[in-house]
């Protein structure tokens, strides 16, 4: 079985950042979502990106940004992927891949049989995958609301021509059975980790990647 890479998202301070590191965290990831209790700066998430060493993927995770936001923002932070978080179409991917020179993974929402389609229409264009729960109508955030979906939807799918990544609601309490159930080899984590909105709890970092991989 190969071993599960974990992506801890929404990180806002050094501390936080060298302790998902330790942790064993593949990828870090730096919210750019204003609304989001997460958000960071461009000149803060440079800070933080610089400290992070080769071999740990920075991502940037970004919701229907315009060219000029993503012109500024990939101009300042050192990058390794782009996260689309919004409601961006194929094309759009396709354009913004081009366009940065990075690779994009893009986020869907799941929440029953009938939104597993998108996967293959963004296969063909994204680099990865973040199937994450979608969100409940009116929320005021497109993801990191704590909330799974029926991981039962994914088992034994394993045809999909791109990486994809399990996200929505993991703790370290479930994503042992998450992983098992789905067959999952990367899963995201941002509010299952935090002490309060915003604020990520070291032992909880180190408590997930061990669940993750045990």
């Amino acid at each position: 079985m190969p071993e599960i890479a974990v992506k801890i998202c929404g990180l806002r301070s050094a501390e936080d950042v060298g302790a998902a590191i330790d942790a064993g965290a593949r990828y870090l990831g730096f919210n750019f979502f204003e609304r989001s209790p997460r958000s960071v700066t461009p000149d803060l998430a440079r800070a933080l990106a610089l400290e992070v060493p080769p071999g740990v993927a920075k991502v940037a995770l970004v919701v229907d940004p315009t060219d000029a936001a993503l012109d500024a923002l990939v101009d300042t932070v050192p990058l390794d992927m782009l996260q689309l978080h919004g409601s961006e179409s194929p094309e759009r991917v396709a354009e913004v891949r081009a366009r940065y020179g990075l690779p994009v993974m893009k986020c869907l929402g799941i929440a029953g049989p009938e939104d597993l389609g998108a996967i293959d229409h963004y296969s063909a264009v994204a680099d990865q995958l973040l199937l994450d729960a979608k969100p409940p109508e009116g929320a005021a955030l497109p993801g990191g609301n704590g909330l799974a979906f029926d991981w039962r939807l994914l088992a034994g799918r394993k045809y999909w021509t791109r990486p994809w990544m399990l996200a929505g609601g993991l703790t370290p309490e479930n994503v042992g059975v998450a992983v098992n159930r789905t067959g999952a080899v990367q899963v995201d984590v941002a509010s299952g980790v935090e002490s309060t909105p915003g604020v990520k709890d070291a032992g909880k970092m180190a408590a997930f990647i061990s669940a993750a991989q045990g």
